[in-house]
């Protein structure tokens, strides 16, 4: 991840994205005291995308719960719409299910982050009910807010395939 920190500020930069070094640079500290996991995608040395999964959440509604959070899903421009997005989140997933049987990400609502929620439901995210936060906290009924990037909604997701109580058996038998 270190190696990959000023190659994906000046992809990002690039595509008019802004990306500081900081942000990778505290990734990079956090993972190394295990804090949070950086999941890099590449093809032929070129980065693609990345994601981070938090072992827990320190905002929203599970702040109080041990449940991972994934974090901060990008897939750089030239490569959407390859699948990437996809393999980082089972990846993303298969480490948060060594923690948990559940997993949640927050997600933002204006159409820029549209992808992103459809890729979410089809993966099996449903939203928690808790409605929309925005900075963090959890918006009351007609509070204002900006539909900015801080305007999210909190999604959660089962990892494990969980069995019917009830068996339908065929009339004939």
């Amino acid at each position: 991840m270190k190696d990959d920190t000023d190659k994906f500020v000046v992809a990002f930069e690039k595509q008019g994205w802004h990306k500081p070094f900081e942000l990778f640079e505290e990734y990079y500290k956090q993972q190394t005291h295990n804090e949070r996991k950086v999941i890099v995608a590449a093809l032929n040395d070129q980065v693609c995308g990345y994601v981070t999964l938090l072992d827990k959440t320190y905002t929203g509604p599970f702040s109080t719960e041990s449940i991972p959070e994934i974090v901060d899903l990008n897939v750089l421009i030239k490569y959407q719409k390859k699948g990437i997005g996809n393999k980082l989140m089972d990846v993303a997933e298969t480490l948060a299910k060594q923690k948990s049987d559940l997993v949640s990400l927050a997600v933002g609502l204006h159409y820029g982050y549209g992808a992103a929620q459809r890729m979410y439901i089809k993966r099996g995210y449903v939203p928690d009910g808790s409605g929309a936060w925005y900075r963090g906290k959890q918006l009351e009924q007609y509070s204002n807010c900006m539909n900015d990037d801080d305007l999210t909604l909190y999604l959660l997701k089962i990892l494990v395939k969980v069995e019917p109580f009830i068996t339908v058996r065929d009339a004939a038998m």
